[in-house]
């Protein structure tokens, strides 16, 4: 595949996240306007736009490929676990800090970037093995993100009782529902009504605008200097987006020869930081000043580190 294809998606990104800038900077969209946004997302287009992977009529991955699928992906989110806990180390960020490095490691933007970019470069057909990274996503942010957390703020003891119970009814979310409707529709192959799945297509396009426009929010509320000033957040680019995707795909390609299946995992793996512990730390009133920087910096060097990763795209 052409580098050429992932730079162009790439740029078409950064154009969005840049209308989305110039909205918020010119009122036309508020912060209180974005979250309703990102919730339209997360709970109306990203499920339709996964759903309509299953219904399309191209060739079908066998239920062995899901199946690899969801055992590589997940030895690839163990992976990231252990690379999260070794990155501060070697980057010797301070302890109260290194939660946030950690959550940035495993927790990819693989919903509002990941979605249309493997859309974009891949084809429909990559979404399904999407919809499997997203439901181990979904799975792991709510148990293994919210108990790093967790320890991370020593204060909160009260919490931290109630939560299990929590964290099991969170993992009933518009991203596991969708995700695993997605595998279902694709291995029962149901017929659905033209005008059905005409509406969720309609629906699922929009993904690619709204997402990119609630990054450009999210860019323009940070000054320049909070975003650029920080050398240690470089180096962690460099490791995170470009040489652990490049040795996650080098080391699975000893395992598997399934094209689609290694290459929407590397594009899963070098997408920027994820919002969602950003969210969840704000909602235990952490400090998430280095997260923001991370979630901002990750996402604004992924137009040169995606398509760097992007060179070890099986051809």
């Amino acid at each position: 595949m052409s580098i050429t294809v992932v730079l162009q998606q790439m740029v078409i990104i950064f154009i969005l996240i840049g209308i989305g800038m110039v909205l918020y900077r010119r009122k036309l969209i508020t912060e209180e306007g974005s979250k309703q946004i990102s919730g339209l997302i997360i709970n109306v287009t990203n499920p339709a736009l996964l759903i309509c992977s299953a219904l399309d009529d191209g060739p079908k991955a066998t239920l062995g490929e899901l199946g690899m699928a969801l055992v590589v992906y997940a030895a690839i989110f163990a992976i990231l676990i252990a690379v999260g806990f070794l990155i501060p180390h070697i980057l010797r960020i301070p302890k109260s800090s290194r939660y946030a490095y950690q959550m940035l490691t495993v927790f990819g933007n693989v919903g509002f970037i990941g979605i249309p970019l493997a859309s974009a470069v891949l084809g429909s057909e990559s979404l399904i093995f999407v919809s499997i990274f997203n439901l181990l996503f979904n799975l792991l942010i709510y148990t293994f993100g919210i108990s790093l957390l967790q320890r991370a703020n020593a204060g909160q003891t009260q919490e931290s009782t109630a939560a299990p119970a929590n964290r099991l009814q969170k993992l009933v979310n518009a991203g596991t529902i969708s995700a695993a409707v997605t595998i279902l529709f694709y291995l029962g192959n149901f017929p659905v009504p033209e005008i059905i799945s005409s509406a969720l297509s309609y629906t699922g396009r929009a993904t690619t605008l709204l997402s990119m426009l609630v990054l450009g929010v999210s860019v323009a509320q940070m000054a320049p200097k909070d975003i650029f000033s920080h050398p240690k957040l470089y180096a962690f680019t460099l490791l995170r987006q470009v040489l652990v995707p490049i040795g996650c795909v080098l080391l699975m390609r000893c395992f598997l020869d399934n094209k689609l299946i290694l290459n929407t995992m590397l594009l899963m793996v070098a997408v920027p930081a994820a919002n969602m512990p950003l969210m969840l730390a704000k909602q235990m009133d952490m400090e998430t000043e280095a997260i923001s920087q991370g979630i901002i910096l990750t996402t604004v060097l992924s137009l040169l580190t995606v398509p760097l990763a992007c060179l070890f795209l099986t051809p």
